[in-house]
């Protein structure tokens, strides 16, 4: 059986009683940073192996990871945080799971899209996800203008990096339009910032932003 299980965005109190369960009855987990997810076992005190799965190896894992399956065992695949396959390595091997017919089930847990757009305070009902913005900046200006033109929410992963070049884009196409970023969720110094492009871009040039970023543009009818 294959588990597909969410992990803690951040604060580790949020991984779930399930999860923890899987994770200690997995014959091996497949994580995309070996070291990272090695930190969240320790943490709880789970020992078992763990297999590389990430972006540039997926291909051959997943052959490997199917085989082991098909064999009855029994794989955790987690990514370095929330729910794999969400711009994350592992619909890769879950579509090859449906295709093999072999059995697999997903252990819900944290997210950072539905927590960045729950405090957020923008319209919830409908929302679009599009994954992390474009590094190119016409490709990123044409995701822009379709966010600009949708009566949903939108929502984008940002990199702290790259906040800057999206703000600065997003000047001229979303003008006054509402933004929120959502920073470091469950974290720390957890952060929900609100306002206009400008506005953003004005705060973060004084205050580089880091870590993890959720960058929520309101409807054009959001209330």
């Amino acid at each position: 059986m294959l588990y597909i299980v969410a992990t803690p965005i951040g604060n580790l109190g949020d991984i779930t009683l399930r999860a923890l369960e899987v994770l200690k009855l997995a014959d091996a987990i497949a994580a995309e940073d070996t070291r990272h997810s090695g930190m969240l076992l320790k943490h709880f005190e789970i020992k078992k192996p763990l297999v590389s799965f990430h972006e540039h190896n997926e291909a051959m894992r997943t052959a490997q990871l199917i085989e082991r399956l098909a064999t009855g065992e029994n794989i955790a695949l987690v990514t370095d945080a929330g729910m794999p396959g969400l711009s994350d390595p592992g619909a890769r091997l879950i579509r090859e799971c449906i295709r093999r017919d072999l059995p697999f089930t997903v252990v819900p847990g944290s997210s950072s899209i539905l927590t960045a757009l729950v405090g957020s305070g923008f319209e919830m009902e409908k929302f679009c996800f599009r994954g992390f913005l474009p590094v190119k900046s016409g490709q990123r200006e044409r995701e822009l203008r379709a966010a600009n033109e949708r009566q949903e929410t939108t929502i984008f992963f940002e990199s702290p990096y790259r906040l800057i070049k999206a703000l600065t884009a997003a000047i001229d196409i979303l003008q006054d339009r509402q933004l929120c970023v959502a920073r470091e969720l469950t974290k720390k110094f957890e952060e929900f910032r609100r306002g206009s492009a400008a506005g953003l871009f004005a705060h973060y040039q004084a205050h580089p932003p880091k870590g993890e970023i959720v960058l929520l543009v309101k409807g054009a009818a959001g209330s």
